[in-house]
């Protein structure tokens, strides 16, 4: 059964490396918002977006959001980590990534698309999920309007 929102954010144990940061414990993101981002080496639209997401990172950081970047092989080629540590450096990525050769975190989640895109709240509440060629624009938007829900609910108007 895939992921539906109002789900828990899923565990982020396993993955058989973990760049730009240490394995993340799943009590890290309690009362944090969450963007789990998926992608591929095999995949050039995921390739063309990872600045972008980095960029989210800097922009939407300060105002609470946190991101991680899943690499879920989807060919063997892909399960290359040395060719995914070139991509992250290329692609200047900053965020946590992790790589999910086995798809221990794949399967959590029910994963099946890249790039594909799980926002949680900080109630750890899935909000969103986009994925496919469009999905890095609209997933922005929907990142917003979670800032903003998030701001207004903790600086009511009185």
């Amino acid at each position: 059964m895939p992921l539906r929102m109002d789900s828990p954010l899923p565990s982020l144990k396993g993955g058989t490396d973990w760049f730009n940061s240490e394995p993340i414990k799943d009590d890290e993101f309690k009362g944090k918002m969450v963007l789990i981002h998926f992608w591929a080496i095999s995949c050039g639209i995921c390739k063309e977006s990872l600045p972008e997401i980095t960029e989210w990172s800097k922009k939407y950081g300060p105002q609470g959001l946190n991101i991680v970047s899943i690499h879920m092989p989807r060919q063997e080629s892909d399960t290359n980590v040395e060719a995914v540590k070139e991509a992250i450096d290329q692609y200047s990525v900053k965020q946590p990534c992790v790589v999910d050769n086995w798809h221990e975190i794949t399967d959590r989640f029910e994963n099946k698309y890249v790039p594909a895109f799980y926002l949680f709240d900080s109630n750890g509440k899935m909000r969103d999920f986009k994925a496919g060629e469009k999905a890095p624009k609209m997933v922005e938007q929907a990142i917003e309007r979670l800032l903003k829900e998030t701001q207004s609910s903790s600086h009511p108007v009185a």
